[in-house]
């Protein structure tokens, strides 16, 4: 029972549905029949991928963090009374 990914051609809502043999999919949106199946990249997950992922978590965070440094050093020099 996969669950694939689809694109009305009527509409352009894009959805996943569970296609059960013999079923054929309609667009839950405007319940059209000519669909487009797209592409869907699979969930991979290994220690590399999570160590990929923590690493760029944490660079993201140090730059929001230095970017708040400044922002409220320049607050603090804007609003000095």
């Amino acid at each position: 029972m996969p669950i694939y990914e689809y694109q009305c051609q009527a509409c352009a809502h894009q959805f996943e549905s569970l296609v059960l043999r013999g079923e054929v999919p309609t667009c839950e949106a405007c319940g059209g029949l000519e669909l487009d199946r797209l592409l869907s990249l699979p969930n991979v997950k290994s220690e590399s991928t999570r160590a990929l992922g923590a690493q760029a978590a944490r660079r993201r965070d140090a730059k929001q963090g230095e970017e708040r440094v400044q922002e409220q050093i320049r607050y603090e020099k804007s609003h000095n009374d």
